[in-house]
């Protein structure tokens, strides 16, 4: 299972705020916000910090895709 944070970058979009806003609003490192940035996973913490910035919820940031939707069962 993979992770996408499409809905995090449309979020910034609509509150009209940079990644660089997101990095200082959540308290988050460059390197955690590069790792968002290659949808690579982040501690239960990092995304808490992120959805009490943005004033939202964990669904409204993060999504799960199975990689296997391509595969026969």
């Amino acid at each position: 299972m993979q992770v996408s944070y499409k809905k995090l970058w449309k979020l910034l979009i609509d509150k009209n705020m940079k990644k660089t806003d997101l990095q200082l609003a959540a308290g988050i490192s460059a390197g955690t916000l590069a790792k968002l940035g290659r949808n690579e996973t982040v501690s239960m913490d990092i995304l808490m910090r992120i959805c009490t910035a943005l004033s939202c919820d964990i669904g409204d940031i993060i999504e799960f895709i199975n990689d296997s939707h391509n595969k026969n069962i």
